[in-house]
């Protein structure tokens, strides 16, 4: 994008055309509060480029393909030098509370290996008292030398008298030692729990990994963090989130107790972002009595819950048609029923509800897809609802998504880890319908982007390159891991900005910087329409803008 240069006057409402000629301020601009300079990129396909935004009362009053001459008395002017302005990025799919949380507990992302988790352990150890629970998440096997899992024998080496219990990135998965496998009463004897396994090795014996519903079998050792300390999770994710350019998260699995945490924050001005609250099955009786809400113009809005039909295909808990070709025992978890799906989707739908459900394997998307069928067959109209990862779909499956309605929440950066382990756990037939971008988009299907944080670090520009590059952050592909599904740029955009706005129901007033739309914008500190793929997971947020208002600043 070639730059104009802007000339600031400090009285006069004068604006300098192209060619240097002369002519009144538009009106709109005149009576703007804000003025955004420099180079943007709208998302809006009828003029995709601009120069300038206007913005009074946190909306959108003006978008200009030429430099004007702007006010510096009464109005703000933010130039935006080298950086680049986009429409505001909004991860649809993450969990708030579980980011804040990974900043606040044992942070286990980027270990590299066993040596190393048992080194982070250790220092844990060293900082807790004797026989109180160590605590942390993150890890996950994928690349470790070791080419295996973690195991209660690992954590026992250095933590022979402290409980401890380290979640997996996906969330479906933990290891735990020796004493909390005592402490909670697992012997070699219990049986794997619906929706669960405990994975064990060749004589029976409990190996310390646990997946899925069977993470509960060691709950009872955590004691439940206290509205403080919730509140304090979701105030700094919601920070941590703003910093990486996010200007809204679609927040998933939300604890219904959460909401008056937000509005509290949101009322206390410590809610920088949008968020759109997708809650647990919990949530839905109340939230059908009340009916959904929303406060300060979108800012905070709750109108969906979530449910989970598998697990995830890292851990097999994903629920697949055949059996996982690295462990032909076993397909997978199902983890609700039609029993129990149907009349819960049925009672949303009554009451305006969205639904999303989790479905990561092709039988759980296909499931999930047959129960949207059934429940919607009598519905006019598509209520927008969503399948969350969608991850590795049956190809008869994949055109189902447009003819439904149903929108496809998936997660880029997903691929670019998973290419390590997928084709062991699929084998290349099945990876045909796996992270299928380019399918969905041509079928006519509407992603959703998001990264799924805490699962993967949620950085906007990862979850981007993965989009358009496929490749992990190495460049590294791998064989048939099928690089025509990959995304051009505009779609890219697309998928976290205008349809994500979608998605919440707020194409309207988000995803494009159009007039009458809310000021949302992410500044950039490189063009990632234009420079190098390699050159994307470098680039840093420089701005983030939400109503109108700076709500992060690198500088």
């Amino acid at each position: 994008m070639m730059r104009k240069h802007v000339a600031l006057f400090t009285s006069g409402l004068i604006a300098v055309s192209a060619c240097g000629q002369s002519e009144q301020l538009p009106l709109a601009a005149q009576e703007a509060d804000t003025f955004f300079h420099g180079d943007v990129y709208t998302g809006n396909a009828a003029s995709p480029t601009a120069h300038v935004i206007a913005v009074k009362d946190g909306y959108i009053t003006g978008v200009y393909t030429e430099d004007l001459a702007l006010p510096a008395d009464d109005a703000r002017v933010i130039d935006l030098g080298d950086a680049v302005a986009f429409p505001g990025f909004t991860d649809a799919h993450a969990h708030l509370d579980g980011i804040g949380f990974r900043e606040l507990t044992l942070n286990l992302e980027g270990t590299s290996s066993v040596s190393d988790l048992k080194l982070r352990v250790a220092a844990e150890v060293e900082r807790t008292a004797p026989g109180e629970v160590v605590y942390g998440r993150g890890w996950i096997e994928t690349g470790w030398p070791e080419g295996r899992f973690p195991t209660r024998y690992d954590l026992d080496e250095v933590a022979p008298d402290n409980p401890v219990i380290l979640g997996r990135a996906d969330g479906h998965a933990a290891v735990v030692n020796s004493a909390a496998i005592a402490l909670s009463g697992i012997t070699d004897d219990t049986p794997d729990p619906e929706g669960g396994a405990i994975e064990r090795d060749e004589n029976g014996v409990a190996t310390g990994i646990l997946i899925d519903n069977a993470e509960n079998l060691v709950s009872g050792l955590l004691a439940a963090p206290s509205p403080e300390r919730r509140k304090e999770a979701l105030r700094k994710g919601a920070e941590v989130y703003a910093n990486y350019g996010w200007t809204g998260i679609h927040s998933m699995s939300v604890n219904p107790a959460d909401t008056e945490l937000l509005i509290q924050l949101e009322e206390e001005g410590d809610l920088p972002i949008r968020v759109y609250n997708s809650l647990t099955p919990a949530g839905l009786d109340d939230l059908a009595e009340t009916g959904f809400w929303e406060m300060n113009d979108g800012k905070l809005v709750t109108r969906a819950i979530k449910f989970y039909v598998d697990g995830a295909l890292g851990s097999r808990g994903a629920l697949l048609k055949e059996p996982y070709a690295d462990q032909p025992q076993t397909v997978g978890l199902q983890l609700i029923t039609e029993a129990e799906a149907k009349p819960a989707y049925r009672k949303a739908l009554a009451n305006g509800i969205q639904v999303t459900t989790h479905a990561i394997g092709d039988q759980g998307n296909t499931l999930v897809l047959d129960w949207y069928e059934e429940v919607l067959a009598d519905h006019d109209g598509a209520p927008r609802w969503r399948i969350e990862h969608a991850q590795v779909i049956d190809p008869a499956d994949i055109p189902r998504f447009a003819a439904l309605g149903v929108i496809a929440s998936m997660q880029p950066s997903h691929a670019i880890g998973d290419l390590h382990f997928a084709p062991a756990r699929l084998g290349d037939e099945r990876l045909r319908g796996a992270y299928a971008w380019r399918s969905l988009t041509d079928a006519g299907a509407v992603i959703a982007g998001g990264s799924d944080a805490p699962v993967e670090r949620g950085d906007p520009m990862i979850e981007f390159y993965a989009a358009v590059g496929r490749t992990d952050l190495a460049g590294f592909q791998g064989a048939n891991w099928h690089p025509e599904e990959a995304l051009s740029r505009e779609e890219a955009l697309a998928i976290f900005t205008k349809n994500p706005a979608y998605a919440a129901f707020m194409e309207n007033r988000l995803g494009t910087i159009e007039v009458g739309k809310r000021a949302d914008f992410t500044v950039l500190s490189a063009d990632i329409m234009t420079i190098p793929e390699e050159q994307i997971p470098d680039v840093k947020a420089v701005m983030t803008i939400v109503d109108g208002k700076v709500v992060y600043d690198r500088d």
